[in-house]
């Protein structure tokens, strides 16, 4: 996609570049993180769609949002939209963990991201959504209307 949203970069970029450029910005373990998430999701989905959303944050989706990476002072974040729904055997959520529809990860400064684990909770968020996707789009039959036939009493 290569739509400007004019928050990062000064000239015209992909939102891949202009997520260059943030992880470049950050220039610590935030960035750090964020790049190794990134390469994940990527690695994971290689039709992944890249975007920057709601002021610079970075959104990966394919048939639908399947996470966001979100930077704080102590933290980077990892938004999965649907991820009530998703099993997570390696118990990678830790935040957001009571709703019923997002669940996030908190990465905090030194910590090991569990690659092949997170790989899985990225495949199995795209399949969640490419299965709500295939059941949209299946349309379903048309219901005949009878009209009723109205008996006047007398």
């Amino acid at each position: 996609m290569t739509k400007n949203t004019g928050k990062i970069g000064t000239t015209k970029q992909t939102y891949s570049q202009e997520i260059d450029e943030k992880i470049k910005q950050l220039g610590d373990w935030r960035g750090q993180t964020l790049a190794q998430i990134r390469k994940v999701v990527k690695s994971a989905d290689p039709e992944v769609i890249e975007e920057l959303k709601w002021r610079g944050v970075p959104v990966w989706s394919h048939n639908g949002i399947i996470c966001t990476g979100e930077t704080y002072k102590a933290a980077v974040k990892m938004t999965f939209m649907n991820g009530a729904k998703l099993k997570d055997p390696a118990k990678l959520f830790n935040s957001s963990l009571e709703g019923n529809t997002r669940r996030a990860i908190d990465f905090k400064e030194g910590e090991k991201v569990n690659e092949k684990a997170l790989k899985a909770l990225i495949l199995e968020a795209v399949a969640l959504n490419t299965l709500k996707e295939k059941k949209s789009s299946i349309k379903k039959p048309a219901v005949k209307k009878t009209a009723k036939k109205v008996t006047k009493k007398a």
